[in-house]
C-alpha cells in the first residue's frame, strides 16, 4: 500500500490522505502519521566520504529586494535513489545513473516569507507567527509558476525555475551516496536521530514556542510543533541549507512511480501527469521522509502548510 504523506492544517479534524483524496484548489486538511508497514532492519552504513568542495560560486537575487542567495552546482553523474536494504526505502525509488550535463545555481535557503510577501504583495503562510525569516509555506505549484514569472518578467528573463527531480536529489545529496548527506539513518519515526538532528527539522526535534504551533503529539512529534528560520541547521557539503526537514520543496516534474531504466541524462520527468513532485520532508514528518531519495506528489492547485519552495536560475 502506497504510503500517506501527512497534511497539516487545523481548519478540521477531517482526515485526508496524500493519495486516497486530493482536495482540488485547496488545502489538504488533518493530519496523521504514516500508516504502520513492515518494520524495516535498520542497516548501518559507513560514514560517507568527504565529498571534493565544488568551485564557490555565487549570487544573490536582488529583484523585488529579496537578497535570495544562489551558489553554482556543478555538472556531474550521480547515482539516483535508494537501495532496498535502505532504512525507509520505497517501491518508488529504483537506483539509476543520471547525468546532469549542465550546472546550475540552486538556492542556499528555501524562500522565506519575507522574500514571497516582496514578490506577490502577501503572505499565505499558517506559520505567520514564525516571522518573514521562516520558510513560506501553503503554497500551491500554480503559485509558485506565478513567483518565478514574476521574477523572470522582472529580470526579463526566463532562467528561475524549479529543479526537476533529479536536481532536486543530486544538489540535495552533495557527493554523497549515503541515507542522508552526513551519514546513515538510525531513525524512521519521530525518535531523536544524530544525523538528521544536524542537518533538518523533522517531527523529532521541530519544537517551537511560538503561538499557532500545530500539536504533532499524535505521531510523536511535539505537543508546539511548526518551521523554524531557515538556515539555523548545518549545510550540506555544497553549501545548501534545509534540504532536509523544515518545508518540503516543489519540483518541476510530473509524478511517475517507475523511474525511467538504465542510464538517463537531464530527465525531466514523464510529459503528462496528475500530480507535481516535491522532495525533502517537513517540520511534522517522520525521519524516514526526510531522505534524499524519498518522493510525494500532490496535484498543482494543492496547498499544505508544511510545503514550499526553493529555485534555481538555470546557468547558459
Amino acid at each position: 500500500m502506497r504510503k500517506k504523506f501527512i497534511g497539516l492544517i487545523l481548519c478540521t479534524m477531517m482526515i485526508i490522505t496524500i493519495h486516497a483524496t486530493m482536495v482540488s484548489g485547496g488545502f489538504i486538511e488533518g493530519y496523521e502519521p504514516i500508516p504502520k508497514r513492515k518494520p524495516q532492519p535498520i542497516v548501518f552504513e559507513p560514514e560517507p566520504p568527504k565529498s571534493e568542495p565544488q568551485q564557490s560560486k555565487k549570487l544573490t537575487v536582488k529583484s523585488f529586494g529579496i537578497n535570495y542567495k544562489m551558489v553554482l552546482i556543478e555538472a556531474n553523474t550521480f547515482t539516483m535513489g535508494s537501495p532496498e536494504n535502505e532504512p525507509g526505502h520505497e517501491s518508488d525509488e529504483k537506483q539509476h545513473q543520471v547525468t546532469i550535463s549542465k550546472s546550475f545555481y540552486m538556492g542556499v535557503f528555501e524562500v522565506t516569507q519575507g522574500q514571497w510577501e516582496k514578490v506577490m504583495g502577501k503572505n499565505p503562510s499558517y506559520f505567520k507567527n514564525c516571522g518573514q525569516n521562516c520558510p513560506v509555506e501553503s503554497v500551491s505549484w500554480k503559485d509558485v509558476q506565478k513567483f518565478l514569472k514574476k521574477l523572470n518578467r522582472k529580470e526579463g528573463t526566463n532562467l528561475y525555475r524549479l529543479p526537476t527531480e533529479a536536481e532536486w536529489e543530486y544538489a540535495a545529496r552533495a557527493g554523497s551516496q549515503s541515507t542522508l548527506p552526513n551519514g546513515r539513518l538510525t531513525e524512521l519515526k519521530c525518535g531523536h536521530d544524530r544525523n538528521l538532528d544536524v542537518m533538518g527539522w523533522y517531527c523529532g526535534n521541530s519544537g517551537v514556542s511560538y503561538k499557532g504551533c500545530y500539536d504533532a503529539s499524535k505521531w510523536g512529534g511535539p505537543k508546539c510543533a511548526g518551521t523554524h528560520p531557515v538556515g539555523r541547521k548545518k549545510a550540506n557539503a555544497w553549501g545548501l541549507y534545509d534540504m532536509s526537514g523544515n518545508v518540503w520543496e516543489w519540483c518541476e516534474d510530473w509524478y511517475k512511480k517507475k523511474y525511467p531504466s538504465g542510464s538517463i541524462v537531464d530527465p525531466q520527468g514523464p510529459s503528462e501527469g496528475s500530480n507535481r513532485v516535491f522532495r525533502g520532508g517537513s517540520w511534522g514528518d517522520y525521519a524516514r521522509n526526510c531522505r534524499p531519495a524519498n518522493r510525494y506528489h500532490y496535484a498543482p492547485a494543492d496547498r499544505n502548510n508544511a510545503l514550499g519552495l526553493r529555485f534555481l536560475r538555470s546557468n547558459p
